[in-house]
């Protein structure tokens, strides 16, 4: 079973950058897609980004195109995402995700997700 662990949310101001990671244990991220969704309080879980096993795909919602980037390193097992410029907007806990498809799009294409983490931005 795979267990996925995000790290490096927290508290920023407009403008400023985090890189989240999401570490993969019991397992690899052998064979399946990987993506970010995002989730405030009350609203549904949405697509954030997401990216082939081989990494020469990857999809991004357009609220994050150009500003967001998602990569993986597969020899160590942990899917990145870059975030730049970020807005009040982008606030929310960020989830990693496991797909048995190559390039997954919606919540219910994914098999394993993390617990979360929270980003906050002030403006």
């Amino acid at each position: 079973q795979v267990q996925l662990v995000e790290s490096g949310g927290g508290l920023v101001q407009a403008g400023d950058s985090l890189r989240l990671s999401c570490a993969a244990y019991g397992g690899t991220f052998s064979g399946y897609g990987m993506g970010w969704f995002r989730q405030c309080p009350g609203k549904e879980r949405e697509f954030v980004a997401a990216v082939s096993w081989t990494g020469s795909r990857t999809e991004y919602a357009d609220s994050v195109k150009g500003r967001f980037t998602i990569s993986s390193d597969n020899t160590k097992n942990t899917l990145y995402l870059q975030m730049n410029s970020l807005k009040p907007e982008d606030t929310a806990v960020y989830y990693c995700a496991a797909s048995g498809y190559g390039l997954a799009l919606r919540p219910d294409q994914y098999r394993y997700w993390g617990q979360g983490t929270q980003v906050t931005v002030s403006s």
